[in-house]
């Protein structure tokens, strides 16, 4: 389905990263990783999914906090790939406490990394895509940014903000072949979320499976996770021709969440 198609997927060498990024290279398209990680594992994954899908796999390991490293980022892949297509703004960081005592700097490096990274990569793809006459630009939002919880001001203002981006880019190229989405998971059991269980399984000195139980209930009526691969596969579906008349859209993967 993305035979030929180049993909730049930040913050995927585990979690949902991962996730589209193996669903990317599994349709055809060939796929630049970014992430942090042991560089003799990160080679190890980039050369799996290489002989798993038949296609190239490129990784740079750019630090999206930093603006110029961002735009390095898509430099080095329209530099070895051709071009960038499909670009997909996943990386994200997590810092829980309230408004009154939240770091400064941990505020600014949430903001840097879950929202002003998607603007610099964005601003950077567009001019190529513009010229080839088509992209696809999908961004991992969050259920929060729809909605708010307590104690997360930073990553709630940042995936509003993602939001608000995606309307803007979707508006801006809507009568191109370019498409800009949102996708707005749920509770995922990434590494992320695995440590907030966890922590609340510490907490509590309950077992983990009680804690995953607990977590679910407060917030995700099914009582059940989104898994990657399902991500995965909303990505792929969004980066296809099938999708060409959707933009713009803050697509819910969340269990029921804000059905609530």
């Amino acid at each position: 389905m993305l035979k030929g198609r180049r993909a730049v997927v930040t913050g995927s060498t585990s979690g949902i990263g991962l996730g589209i990024a193996r669903a990317l290279a599994a349709q055809g398209a060939s796929v630049m990783l970014n992430g942090f990680g042991e560089p003799g594992a990160i080679d190890q994954l980039r050369t799996g999914l290489a002989r798993d899908y038949g296609g190239e796999v490129f990784y740079n390991g750019a630090d999206l906090s930093q603006a110029g490293q961002c735009e390095d980022l898509v430099a080095d892949a329209e530099a070895r790939m051709g071009g960038v297509d499909i670009l997909v703004n996943n990386a994200g960081i997590q810092h829980v406490a309230p408004v009154e005592a939240f770091p400064v700097e941990r505020w600014d490096a949430v903001i840097a990394v879950n929202l002003s990274s998607a603007f610099h990569t964005i601003r950077r793809v567009l001019p190529g895509m513009k010229a080839r006459g088509w992209g696809r630009v999908i961004n991992i939002a969050s259920v929060h940014g729809l909605v708010a919880s307590v104690n997360k001001a930073a990553y709630v203002a940042a995936k509003h903000g993602i939001v608000g981006l995606t309307k803007v880019v979707a508006l801006e190229n809507a009568e191109t072949a370019i498409t800009c989405n949102a996708i707005c998971p749920g509770w995922v059991l990434t590494p992320l979320v695995q440590a907030q269980v966890a922590a609340r399984a510490a907490a509590g000195n309950i077992p983990l499976d009680q804690a995953e139980r607990d977590l679910l209930a407060e917030k995700q009526p099914t009582a059940r996770f989104t898994t990657v691969e399902q991500l995965g596969a909303l990505a792929s579906f969004l980066a296809s021709d099938a999708a060409a008349n959707i933009t713009g859209a803050a697509l819910p993967v969340d269990g029921g969440w804000l059905a609530r």
